[in-house]
């Protein structure tokens, strides 16, 4: 599928910034194919055809007219003298066509598409003739300000480079309410919707005749709320802006487009939209995230005074192999802690391992190293994965490291480097290798994991867990390699 851009740049001469304008036109046309009723198709000079479609949109507030995708076709004689004609004369011409298959027409419209002096497109304009029926108020004021918009087109005024991008969800459409405004800010219309938004926000009055800026700032005062620049700027139609306005019964977004003549404001319509409901859900989930990260922290610091427990009962054990064990048991029940850490630092159930892999092995290694050194070093990526991947996984590297510097380099100090790598498998899961290598004394004779300690056993469970397989090799010159390849889980559910 040919993008607009490569479109662009294999049909047209055009200017970089030109062909950025015709991008900004094609973000925004939406709101002028759902003001007019009407499909829009782009045209640029270029190819065999002379003229060809780069882009087309359909409205979302009524019947379209093409049914098939019409992009990357050459236009009929008819449409392509109106498109030469409004290309030419830099103004928008209206023709009529035949509709083939039906019986009523379709009113075509050629907009030039105007930046600085040079035309650098033109769009059709394809409105379904429905004979037989008087139009509505909305509909009558709908397309009035589709003409005003398809007249700032053709003098390079539609659509604003200063219009912010960007917004959270809800930015509000042509279905979701229109207020339209005099030069003053007086309304002038209100469409149904737009009027049921603002009687949410608390206005039980008509908006027709009123200043909306006036409706806004008694709204805001009564629900004592400070009154910023941006909404200013929006409820009078004086900026190219958006905003989004709350009282204590709802929350409406809100989208100013100036209308313009010769580059002077004759007045403006705003797009809202009540967003009550999105931003209690998004709220919700504000809450359950934060619920979710407090359990986290308290899971990390119940842990940690388990550990801490434990080393204060280690300490009064006389046995060595006793506080031995309780040793291993308060790194275990720091490796896990420290996963639960990393979870109540972030928004969501996945976390960035490379920070546990780094601070677990330096953990591990600086509590196993005693009389000789033992250095450490990491590389690849391990890359972010599901919280239930990452326990199993900060387990097993904990476990295979000090193992490593327990038994490999307890008596003679060296490196463990450990390693990750991660790829997609051939049937499209995410599985990560992991090697922990050591340069000392190697595997003891005739050693099987099955028969090993406690360690080995559980590194072997959790590798099942995460539908993986281990190896234990020899390295060479002398040293231990551990291999192990894990499943891991999918990130989206």
């Amino acid at each position: 599928m040919t993008t607009l851009a490569e479109h662009l740049q294999s049909l047209t001469t055009l200017e970089p910034a030109e062909i950025e304008w015709l991008h900004l036109v094609v973000g925004d046309w939406q709101l002028v194919a759902d003001l007019a009723f009407s499909d829009l198709v782009l045209w640029v000079q270029g190819g065999q055809a002379g003229w060809q479609t780069v882009a087309h949109v359909r409205p979302n507030t009524g019947p379209m007219v093409f049914h098939d995708d019409i992009v990357g076709t050459a236009p009929t004689s008819t449409r392509r003298a109106l498109i030469e004609e409004a290309h030419r004369s830099r103004r928008l011409v209206r023709g009529r066509e035949p509709h083939a298959g039906e019986e009523y027409g379709v009113r075509v419209e050629a907009i030039p598409v105007v930046r600085g002096a040079r035309t650098v497109g033109v769009i059709t304009m394809h409105t379904h003739a429905i004979a037989q029926r008087t139009p509505s108020r909305l509909e009558l004021t709908y397309r009035r300000l589709a003409d005003a918009l398809a007249r700032m087109i053709a003098h390079g005024e539609f659509p604003s480079p200063a219009a912010p991008t960007g917004l959270r969800r809800g930015a509000p459409r042509v279905g979701d309410g229109v207020i339209v405004l005099d030069v003053d800010g007086g309304v002038t219309y209100a469409s149904p919707n737009a009027l049921s938004a603002v009687h949410r926000l608390g206005h039980l009055g008509d908006l027709v005749r009123s200043n909306f800026a006036r409706i806004i700032t008694d709204l805001a005062q009564a629900a004592e709320q400070p009154i910023d620049e941006s909404l200013a700027l929006v409820v009078t139609g004086r900026a190219p802006w958006r905003t989004e306005f709350s009282t204590r019964s709802a929350s409406v977004s809100m989208r100013a487009i100036p209308i313009t003549a010769n580059a002077t404001r004759t007045g403006a319509f705003i797009l809202l939209r009540d967003v009550s409901e999105l931003r209690r859900r998004e709220q919700e989930l504000l809450t359950k995230d934060a619920t979710i990260r407090e359990i986290h922290h308290r899971v990390k610091n119940n842990l940690q005074t388990v550990a801490a427990l434990l080393r204060l009962q280690a300490r009064r054990v006389p046995e060595p192999t006793a506080k031995n064990a309780l040793a291993e048991a308060v790194r275990r029940v720091g490796t896990i802690a420290l996963v639960h850490e990393t979870l109540s630092q972030g928004f969501d159930e996945m976390v960035d391992f490379d920070e546990i892999a780094v601070r677990g092995l330096r953990a591990v290694v600086e509590v196993a190293t005693r009389e000789h050194p033992v250095s450490h070093t990491l590389t690849g990526s391990f890359g972010r994965m599901r919280a239930e991947d990452a326990t199993a996984m900060a387990m097993i590297i904990s476990e295979l490291v000090q193992n490593a510097a327990e038994h490999g380099l307890a008596d003679r100090g060296g490196t463990i480097d450990l390693a990750a790598h991660r790829a997609t498998g051939t049937d499209g899961a995410e599985e990560l290798t992991v090697t922990v290598t050591d340069d000392g004394v190697g595997l003891p004779p005739g050693f099987r994991p099955v028969l090993a300690g406690l360690g080995t056993r559980i590194v072997t469970s959790l590798v099942q867990d995460l539908q993986g397989r281990i190896r234990w090799e020899n390295s060479s010159p002398h040293g231990t390699r551990v291999v192990f390849v894990a499943r891991l889980r999918p990130l989206e559910r």
